[in-house]
């Protein structure tokens, strides 16, 4: 059961107009609603177990996840709604996946239905149940509300068996819709029923030699033997195409709303054109752009070149995995390792703007759609006592704390943030706790690897060599090392070299220049082995102003040049 809402009248107003894509999907269905008049809305995401569930998978369940809240607001939750997770696992293997174990195993089972097919990781009884498994166990952990639903089960119960036996009497219907979308070739053998053969248990893809309507049975041949064989078409004896398929799955469950990769598009039409044959009403939805890896090829389940689940949650939070999903789901995207950190820090940042936000503006939110209009608080940290407003440590923060800190022990960096703010600990911020052991092991495994130290020039060397005098100040006590006052000594000996003075930045004047970029991308190249970096005076604040001075030492000296070339020497051995 979905849980109960806390519907604020102030919130249902501002839904009737926000434009956050989530909303405007949940309109669609509260027109779908009145037009048909049905009491219920159904959502529905469908999963082929053919390959490891990947992250395309969950972002479909997330996306019509934040669709049903949001038509649940606009509806001030009159209306039941339900999510089915459903997978096709009935389909023929047609081939061994490149990324599992014991591929002769599965490959021995080829053309058999998913669930017949032994799990080559020896954990379920089938393939399909392992695929099937792993699935709900990370949307059991996000904790989705939904139904999972299988295909296998639902033929073999009896739930389709009404919507077949009307497939089977409108046959020539759905042959008229289905064959000029295939080759010539194809059509001579097309027919929307696949008989399970009941001697090798194959998926079978043959002609229909007759229909018999009153017997709710189909006869075909043995392409091979020449057999000749009568199969229901109902109790999980055969199986439907997946275009019709699809199609009768809508109608036999009453589907209000689902939506597709972009590479389904004709697919959908198809699809919703044999659900109006069989008498029902395609549901609404729409269709989102497909992931891409690095190389910018689409991700496939069997080619396993896209990022699992599992390895974005080895670096990754749930939370940013999910706002992934909500960004700009019509516009292709790279999904790779490198866009982890971005989405991490962003959801940050959003969780934080979020108390302060009015009704219109959290709606607009991608933290409300994330937690169903119930984000979690922030957690802040504060460097000047409890009268002081606190800031999210980020996660690029980490990762350039986890480089100088030269330690994969999560305690370290712990000390440097005791330090900083002495009230907090992993016990207080366990979302911060989870980033800084995220962050260890993205730093080993994506960053240091990448990292690009150089040598400073002569005016380079003679600022930094300012830096450290100024920061100086700082170490003695003489005034107090915040992140404010730091920062602005850093503008200041970046206003005090011409090369880096800025007199085209707003509000600058020749007596007191703006600092151009060009400062802060020597700190962060020099000192970092990074085109791009922290807030530098946050960053000093939290590592300490004696270590800062020091890392600066040793960067002038060519300590961190000569150390990364070691550490990539010993790498490439």
């Amino acid at each position: 059961m979905s849980r109960t809402l806390s519907l604020d009248p102030a919130l249902i107003e501002a839904a009737l107009t926000a434009t956050a894509w989530p909303f405007e999907e949940a309109r669609k269905l509260v027109e779908r609603l009145k037009r048909t008049g049905k009491k219920e809305a159904l959502f529905e995401t469908g999963y082929g177990p053919s390959g490891l569930p990947h992250i395309g998978t969950f972002g479909e369940v997330a996306r019509t996840s934040m669709v049903r809240h949001a038509f649940r607001i606009l509806t001030g939750d009159t209306i039941p709604t339900h999510l089915i997770a459903f997978s096709d696992d009935m389909d023929g293997l047609r081939k061994v996946p490149d990324n599992i174990p014991n591929k002769e195993l599965v490959a021995a089972s080829l053309g058999k239905p998913l669930t017949q097919v032994p799990d080559p990781f020896g954990t379920h009884e089938s393939f399909a149940h392992h695929n099937n498994a792993r699935l709900r166990e990370f949307l059991d952990a996000f904790g989705f509300d939904y139904e999972f639903k299988s295909a296998t089960e639902c033929y073999k119960s009896g739930i389709f068996d009404k919507t077949l036996l009307t497939v089977l009497g409108r046959y020539d219907a759905v042959m008229a819709i289905m064959l000029p979308s295939l080759r010539e070739e194809r059509q001579q053998s097309y027919s929307p029923f696949l008989p399970i053969h009941p001697k090798t248990g194959i998926v079978m893809q043959v002609a229909i030699e007759e229909c018999k309507l009153d017997a709710g049975t189909i006869v075909w041949r043995d392409p091979e033997t020449g057999e000749r064989f009568e199969t229901p078409v109902t109790g999980g004896h055969a199986k439907l195409q997946w275009k019709p398929d699809w199609a009768m799955r809508w109608v036999a469950l009453g589907v209000d709303y689902e939506m597709a990769g972009k590479d389904l598009i004709d697919s959908v039409k198809l699809s919703g054109e044999i659900a109006k044959a069989l008498g029902g009403l395609p549901p609404e939805g729409f269709n989102y752009e497909l992931f891409l890896d690095e190389k910018g090829q689409k991700i496939s389940k069997s080619k396993g070149n896209g990022l699992t689940i599992d390895e974005w949650l080895t670096y990754g939070t749930p939370d940013s995995l999910a706002l992934f999903m909500f960004n700009k789901p019509r516009e292709a995207k790279k999904l790779y390792f490198d866009v982890i950190p971005r989405q991490v820090d962003d959801y940050l940042t959003f969780l934080e703007k979020y108390p302060q936000q009015d009704a219109k503006a959290r709606l607009m939110n991608p933290v409300w759609h994330i937690h169903a209009g119930e984000p979690p608080a922030p957690e802040l940290v504060s460097s000047g006592g409890a009268n002081q407003p606190g800031t999210t440590i980020s996660f690029s923060m980490l990762l350039n704390l986890v480089a100088v800190a030269n330690s994969e022990d999560p305690a370290v960096l712990w000390g440097f943030i005791r330090r900083y703010a002495p009230g907090v600990s992993p016990q207080t911020h366990p979302r911060l706790d989870s980033l800084v052991k995220r962050a260890v092991r993205y730093f080993e495994d994506f960053v240091k690897p990448q990292k690009t130290y150089r040598l400073a020039d002569e005016v380079e060397a003679a600022s930094l060599k300012r830096l450290s005098g100024v920061l100086a100040s700082f170490e003695t006590g003489e005034r107090p090392a915040t992140a404010e006052a730091i920062q602005e000594e850093i503008y200041n000996v970046g206003r005090a070299e011409p090369r880096y003075q800025d007199l085209k930045a707003k509000g600058a004047t020749p007596e007191r220049p703006g600092v151009s970029i060009e400062w802060f991308n020597t700190i962060y190249q020099v000192l970092l082995g990074e085109p791009r970096g922290p807030r530098f005076g946050s960053f000093v604040a939290l590592y300490g102003v004696k270590e800062t001075r020091a890392l600066i030492a040793r960067a002038l000296a060519g300590d961190l040049v000569r150390e990364h070339e070691a550490f990539l020497k010993s790498r490439a051995a």
